[in-house]
């Protein structure tokens, strides 16, 4: 199926008003969805015999910034027997106030069973709650890491339980937080070229 099938088979089946945006202009097309309705949406697409939309290809987060105050949630569906390839958006709010810190979309862990591990992965980093996963909880920092590192105003924490976490200008201009400046003290003994061996 083409996109604009696609497209209209969503807002036959749902109503015109589930799609927020349409965008062509990009390399790759994408529909902007009604963020609570994301999951209702997902489950046609994947049930549906004229779509079937078995592959969950990423799920990811992006943080817009503070100034922008939107986050967004990025799902690539492919279905293997038909070959065809769908885009989906949602865009929700930052939600840096105290009554509503996180912003929360549906989960479709009950769809793909790949999103489990990667919106856990967005939770953990991003900063975004998937509601009614069947355990949301971090999956690469550790359970009370302070603050989600992959978020634009992300301040990395000096101390976590009384241990310094390493951090100099080193490694901000490398890239590489926690990397020692020097692993050894004298030059490295190993160069990138090997000296030819003697032919007798």
């Amino acid at each position: 199926m083409t996109f604009g099938e696609l497209r209209d088979l969503i807002a036959t089946q749902f109503g015109a008003q589930v799609i927020a945006a349409e965008h062509t202009d990009n390399l790759q097309p994408y529909l902007v969805l009604q963020t609570e309705r994301l999951a209702e949406v997902c489950l046609e697409l994947h049930d549906n015999e004229a779509t079937y939309f078995d592959f969950l290809s990423s799920v990811t987060g992006i943080d817009n910034g503070r100034e922008t105050g939107t986050m967004e949630v990025v799902y690539n569906l492919y279905s293997i027997p038909y070959d065809h390839h769908l885009m989906l958006k949602v865009i929700v709010s930052r939600n840096n106030t105290p009554k509503t810190p996180i912003p929360v979309v549906p989960t479709v862990s009950h769809i793909w069973r790949t999103a489990d591990w990667q919106e856990r992965e967005i939770f953990d980093l991003v900063g975004i709650l998937f509601k009614d996963h069947p355990d949301m909880r971090r999956i690469l920092c550790a359970a009370d890491w302070e603050g989600h590192p992959l978020r634009k105003d992300y301040q990395l924490q000096d101390y976590y339980h009384g241990i310094k976490v390493p951090y100099d200008q080193h490694n901000e201009n490398s890239g590489f937080r926690g990397e020692p400046i020097k692993l050894i003290s004298q030059e490295d003994p190993f160069t990138d070229k090997r000296e030819k061996p003697e032919v007798s």
